[in-house]
């Protein structure tokens, strides 16, 4: 799981500036794409491997709210394997180019979904597959082909992906080729570079193993067009950044593109596996920040989460992305960024959807909303690269210290902890990744607990014993006022402790291994506040 680093007492102070600082990871995921519209962020992810969902947020560090744009048929050559989809506004609709098959890899092929109107949430429609193989027709035969993007420069657009050189080889390689508009391709594919030119580009950087290059991703700047690329192995720590440069006038030239000698962007001991990389400005459009997903764990395997951090061009004019922010690091907001303030009291209703404000965190497998309200580790009937990591659900910039909040929660399946984070900062994906509170019933041990958290882990401060009749709904309750701390069930009290490690945060809801809906949330201030 991912536990946050230590960090300096500086920085620890300066989490509590909840209003102006963040903490990687912000998301569970892998190959995110992210675009800036208008004074928002339209994140683009596979829906579990068989839709596609589209989070719109108002902020670059987190995803925001959640709408299913596509789901894939129950068979067919676009079924399953729904893989890195990403969102393009071009001639005034938008375009989510994705990858799918059958089920079975050998059969990828690249899809695009076109858009109604300008509007990212209208209805979509299907087109492909994309022509992505060899002869003039690009399907003589017709080969894989996943991760496709779009270029454009010089007043012609191209699409460029990965693919393999032949059908079954399972060699990748980055082709281009131009388009004849969003939804089709013009002309026959062409190798754009090798992919084991470097021992980097290699999977296991060794000699004996095999060039990887996929991920493609256009970065513009200054006049120059460069595409970073995803090369050695995904499913290894050995994942990194190389990067082309279009230096000649024809991009459908190989030789008019310059490969840089070096990595651009490699893993270190804390965060490793980095790679599929997206760019983006912040919302003022002063600062350049780099998107992209890393590894949880070191062994062989798709378990990943999504980091933000911001970058730069130096003098010679060339993406300086620097070294991956190691978890729990605490970074300033992008420019223009903030949270926003929100005032007691509050109700929300979980049965309606997801409510505006409120961010989760955690695998984006585990948690959904239903009739009954907000589900959080629900177990996933078909689980992709899935892991357990304290799903919580949290409402944004909330700075509360004398407070009531309430909750109703029934256990579907578990019977570990579910119930309220109060008083909460810094929220990350993690068990234990925030500050603050956390008040939960505990079947297990027929217990309520009371702990806190300082993102390094958990510290119990008190529990009691009570009565939890399975398939019940209850009521959980806190009050916090300074360091008095009540925990009531139903209306009853039944745990109060004193602690002041967390004067003030938000409040949300939050599981441990287990799957439990709530119903909604209250919260209103104490008298006098």
């Amino acid at each position: 799981m991912f536990r946050p680093l230590s960090i300096s007492i500086a920085l620890l102070a300066a989490v509590y500036a909840v209003e102006t600082t963040f903490i990687n990871p912000i998301a569970e995921g892998a190959d995110p794409w992210v675009v800036k519209h208008g004074k928002q962020y339209v994140w683009c992810a596979s829906e579990g491997n068989r839709g596609i969902a589209l989070w719109v947020s108002d902020r670059l560090t987190s995803l925001g709210k959640k709408h299913v744009i596509w789901t894939a048929p129950e068979s067919g050559p676009y079924a399953k394997e729904v893989w890195a989809p990403e969102i393009h506004l071009l001639d005034g609709r938008w375009h989510v180019y994705f990858a799918a098959s059958d089920g079975n890899n050998a059969n990828h092929l690249a899809y695009v979904l076109r858009s109604r109107d300008a509007d990212p949430l209208s209805p979509y429609t299907l087109h492909g597959p994309f022509t992505t193989g060899d002869g003039t027709d690009g399907k003589s035969p017709n080969i894989w082909a996943i991760d496709m993007t779009v270029l454009e420069v010089g007043g012609k657009r191209y699409a460029i992906w990965s693919g393999w050189d032949a059908p079954g080889t399972d060699k990748q390689f980055l082709y281009i080729a131009p388009m004849k508009s969003p939804t089709e391709l013009a002309g026959p594919r062409v190798l754009l570079a090798k992919n084991d030119e470097h021992l980097w580009e290699r999977t296991e950087e060794k000699p004996e193993s095999r060039g990887l290059a996929e991920g493609p991703q256009v970065l513009q700047n200054g006049g120059r067009t460069f595409v970073t690329y995803s090369t050695a192995a995904s499913w290894l720590p050995t994942y990194k950044l190389g990067m082309l440069e279009l230096t000649g006038k024809d991009p459908l030239d190989p030789k008019s593109w310059t490969k840089r000698p070096e990595p651009v962007f490699r893993g270190t001991e804390q965060t490793y596996g980095t790679g599929h990389s997206c760019f983006v400005k912040s919302l003022d459009d002063r600062e350049w920040w780099h998107v992209y997903h890393a590894k949880r764990d070191r062994g062989t395997g798709w378990r990943r989460a999504i980091f933000v951090q911001p970058f730069t061009f130096g003098t010679d004019g060339l993406p300086d992305f620097g070294t991956p922010v190691a978890p729990g690091t605490v970074l300033p907001f992008p420019s223009g960024e903030a949270l926003p303030t929100p005032k007691l009291p509050l109700a929300v209703d979980f049965t309606t959807g997801h409510p505006d404000g409120f961010s989760y965190y955690g695998h984006l497998q585990f948690f959904g909303f239903e009739k009954d309200g907000l589900h959080l580790g629900t177990v996933p009937a078909h689980p992709v690269n899935d892991y357990r990591s304290g799903e919580k659900l949290v409402l944004d910039g909330g700075n509360f210290t004398d407070f009531e909040a309430s909750t109703t929660v029934r256990f579907v399946n578990g019977d570990r902890d579910a119930g309220l984070l109060f008083r909460v900062t810094a929220p990350s994906v993690g068990f234990d990744a925030q500050h603050g509170y956390f008040a939960g019933l505990l079947p297990r041990d027929k217990a309520v607990v009371l702990g806190k958290m300082d993102s390094k882990g958990w510290t119990e401060i008190r529990r009691a014993p009570v009565d939890l009749p399975a398939g019940a709904t209850h009521q959980l309750g806190v009050t916090a006022r300074g360091p008095e701390i009540k925990v009531t069930l139903g209306e009853k009290e039944v745990l109060t402790a004193r602690d002041d490690s967390h004067a003030a945060g938000s409040v949300g809801v939050r599981v441990v291994d287990t799957h439990a809906s709530f119903g909604g949330l209250k919260v209103r201030p104490l008298e006098g506040q």
